[in-house]
């Protein structure tokens, strides 16, 4: 996980993050990214043998459409939330704010492993 200022380019990141990602990863073959990530993130994707698929919305239709993919970011996003930690930027660090999101994944595996539902603040 990155966590950076929010003026950091999307393609700057784009590349730091695949380059963690296939050192941790090295079988890693497939990513996606969103219209932020441009030619330089799957360029450099293509050198390291990740194709890096650009999940874009159809621009024939009109309205909301739901975009592949993005549904996966708006689940975390959304049980991450949950956190009451994380429901507010309270972090002055970037290492602090990954670390309460690690932390907020590590609960959210444990209960889905152990099938168990906690209450959560908003329950309160």
């Amino acid at each position: 996980m990155i966590v950076t200022a929010a003026s950091v380019s999307d393609n700057t990141i784009g590349i730091d993050l695949l380059d963690r990602a296939t050192r941790i990863y090295p079988t890693l073959t497939k990513a996606w990214g969103d219209a932020g990530f441009r030619t330089k993130v799957v360029e450099h994707g293509a050198t390291l043998g990740v194709d890096v698929e650009i999940v874009t919305t159809d621009p024939q239709v009109k309205g909301f459409s739901v975009i592949k993919r993005r549904w996966v970011v708006e689940r975390t996003i959304g049980w991450l939330m949950q956190h009451r930690r994380l429901a507010r930027d309270y972090e002055t660090l970037p290492a602090t704010s990954a670390t309460m999101i690690r932390i907020a994944m590590i609960d959210n595996l444990t209960k889905r492993a152990v099938d168990e539902t906690t209450p959560t603040w908003q329950d309160t």
